[in-house]
């Protein structure tokens, strides 16, 4: 049975660095650390990977992010798989990377979708699935 969970986050760290500087696109990571509460408690760390392109503007990214804390009340953790498409409108995909989940959050597989807002905020819903403890 999925089970679906939703609240906020907020960047409590963001460090970009730039890579790699050319015409036509520029490479980068971020460090980032986020805060969450709703149905996650916890934080999580992530390293992005970035493509601006030759007018400055974000063209891609994808990154990895391990969550840490609770889930609907289960304690552990789990990995993020992000990868955002090039064109604008297009979905980001954030998956749970399968045999990553941790403590009572063991076998978790799902998705988590993030919306933005035009004051900065953040809100995320994640569906998940947790394989029976066995």
């Amino acid at each position: 049975m999925t089970d679906t969970a939703s609240g906020v986050f907020k960047i409590t760290n963001w460090e970009p660095q730039t890579y790699d500087e050319a015409d036509g696109a520029t490479l980068g990571r971020v460090s980032v650390g986020k805060e969450f509460s709703g149905g996650v408690v916890g934080a999580s760390t992530a390293e992005l990977l970035t493509v601006h392109d030759a007018s400055g503007q974000p063209a891609v990214y994808v990154a990895v992010e391990r969550v840490t804390g609770a889930l609907d009340g289960r304690s552990g953790s789990f990995v993020l798989h992000h990868t955002a498409p090039g064109t604008a409108g297009e979905p980001i995909v954030i998956r749970i990377v399968p045999n990553t989940g941790t403590g009572d959050l063991a076998g978790i597989t799902g998705a988590l979708t993030i919306t933005g807002d035009v004051e900065g905020g953040h809100t995320y819903s994640i569906s998940y699935d947790l394989a029976p403890a066995g």
